[in-house]
């Protein structure tokens, strides 16, 4: 049976559809059979990040409505073999949603993949409520922000409080990933450290992602960063990609500056 990540955060903004795209590919790249589903019912995204937005013939509320099978709605990914895709519809709403249908289909995709990553819409809507009812775990994206931690923390408590898991008294699994880390705004404390977050939110941290230019070029051109050479975010999205496929990966620390990171590690030489 597959495993069930819901890829949340308490605002927009944040990088949660960049993050689930990305750790969909890395998992795939890492052998997973891995699918990611749009649950941002009329507020579709995912489909352009993935690149795949010209493919998309059926849609989630399709299959839930009978109108096609999941095999016809899944998108099969041209350059990662083990790659799927499933889009959010962009004619309905998110009352579309209930909890048998999303039930029904959760199981469906448990069956056939390894990994199932469910992009959650921002907030704490019905559409919200559906992707964490029967998720495994959860990985909420923030960024070093007050705005951004505070909403997280909300988020957090309504999925041990909603979610099926944890009504049955079993624990839901929950990672933190931060994204645009920028290290000369933390040492202006002008951004929240990592430290600082982990101790307001009290959960596991997955992967700490530093602000790069290229994540914008990346959803323009339908190419995710992780596939870019030269990205510091795609390497970020990569290292967090092999923790979820149990590899021991080393925590690299974007938060230092990269000219003071190299004279630290050249001073260390000669002591």
């Amino acid at each position: 049976m597959g495993i069930v990540f819901a890829v949340i955060s308490g605002k927009g903004g944040v990088g949660k559809t960049t993050t689930s795209a990305n750790l969909a590919i890395g998992t795939a790249i890492e052998g997973k059979k891995t699918v990611v589903v749009d649950f941002d019912i009329g507020q579709r995204n995912l489909d352009m990040i993935l690149g795949l937005e010209n493919r998309v013939v059926y849609d989630i509320t399709n299959v839930m409505d009978g109108d096609a099978s999941l095999k016809q709605a899944l998108i099969k990914d041209k350059k990662q073999d083990n790659l799927y895709f499933l889009a959010a519809s962009q004619t309905k709403d998110k009352s579309a949603l209930d909890k048998e249908r999303v039930k029904k289909l959760i199981d469906q995709l448990k069956e056939e993949f390894d990994y199932i990553f469910l992009d959650s819409p921002a907030g704490i809507e019905g559409g919200f409520e559906h992707t964490i009812l029967y998720a495994d775990n959860v990985i909420v994206v923030v960024n070093p922000e007050v705005s951004s931690i505070r909403d997280a923390d909300r988020v957090i408590g309504l999925v041990d409080a909603k979610s099926h898991k944890a009504k049955e008294g079993e624990k839901v699994g929950k990672f933190l990933v931060i994204t645009r880390i920028d290290p000369e705004l933390i040492e202006k404390g002008e951004m929240i450290s990592t430290e600082d977050i982990l101790d307001i939110l009290s959960i596991n941290l997955l992967g700490k992602v530093p602000e790069d230019k290229r994540v914008i070029d990346a959803s323009n051109t339908g190419k995710p960063v992780i596939l870019h050479e030269s990205s510091k975010a795609g390497e970020a999205y990569s290292r967090i990609a092999k923790r979820l496929c149990g590899i021991d990966v080393p925590f690299v620390d974007v938060e230092i500056a990269e000219e003071k990171g190299f004279i630290k590690k050249l001073t260390g030489l000669f002591k």
